[in-house]
């Protein structure tokens, strides 16, 4: 077992904040879409999954195609960036015209690895996990959660969201029978590296972890960690940063498409910090 480190994709700088030029519609690049993919940053990665939100909601609407200002403007990123996260997909819209918003959605899917389902296993039925378990948005985004598990022998047994509760020492075993490929982690900190290697000896690829510590995981597994906590405290700056200004008279802020305020895009990976 080896630590998570939270890998991310080597790259300078400039590959991530270079601008490109609007260029005239172009065949997809021939390139292997899995060598395609490996070569997309992370940061980038994470805004991909912003603009398929907005796009998926333009599509909703009716509308066909999009510039790429308006569609940096409705996810919150500078043009220039969101116009080269789009050519690492082989897209480049079309002077004039922009974006086709139904193929943007197909090549953004596609590189996401949202063409199948990834079936997902929420362990640690509390509050959160309840939440987890409830939420009717992640089977029509493509997750659906087929696997529920507790350590707490009044849950266990119980339907949640339409799923039997099972006991932590089946995780391996239901997790191989239903081909779980994510597993979420919503337990105490001292039951997750428990939980987690329970996960990985299931087959589970990936896994979100909620709990507040470093898991340990062989490399081969990627592991998101969402903390709370971590986030207030950066929110918490961004307010006294405020305060300061405004106490010396500077009434200067972050807000706007390019602010640091819009961290889910541009700072702190959607929302997530990596352990």
């Amino acid at each position: 077992m080896v630590s998570q480190r939270g890998r991310r994709a080597r790259v300078t700088p400039d590959a991530d904040n270079a601008p490109t030029a609007e260029m005239p519609a172009v065949a997809a690049t021939a390139e292997p879409e899995a060598v395609r993919a490996k070569s997309i940053p992370e940061a980038a990665v994470a805004r991909l999954a912003v603009y398929l939100r907005v796009l998926s909601g333009l599509a909703e609407q009716g509308a066909t195609t999009i510039s790429s200002e308006e569609l940096s403007q409705a996810a919150g990123v500078n043009s220039a960036k969101l116009r080269k996260d789009l050519s690492y997909l082989g897209s480049y819209g079309t002077r004039g015209v922009g974006y086709d918003v139904q193929v943007l959605v197909s090549q953004i899917e596609r590189i996401l690895g949202l063409t199948r389902k990834h079936k997902v296993a929420v362990v640690g039925i509390g509050n959160l996990g309840h939440a987890l378990a409830n939420y009717g948005g992640f089977p029509g985004r493509g997750f659906p959660v087929e696997a529920l598990f507790d350590l707490d022998p009044d849950l266990v047994g119980v339907p949640v969201g339409g799923l039997l509760v099972s006991h932590l020492d089946e995780i391996p075993k239901v997790c191989a029978e239903r081909q779980i490929s994510i597993g979420v982690i919503a337990t105490p900190p001292t039951a997750a590296q428990s939980v987690c290697d329970r996960l990985v000896a299931g087959g589970v690829q990936c896994i979100l972890n909620f709990a507040p510590v470093v898991l340990q995981v062989p490399a081969h597994i990627e592991v998101r960690k969402v903390d709370l906590a971590v986030e207030l405290q950066i929110l918490s700056f961004h307010v006294a940063r405020r305060a300061d200004l405004a106490a010396n008279g500077n009434g200067g802020g972050d807000g706007g498409p390019g602010g640091a305020e819009n961290g889910s895009v541009n700072g702190h990976g959607n929302g997530m910090v990596v352990r």
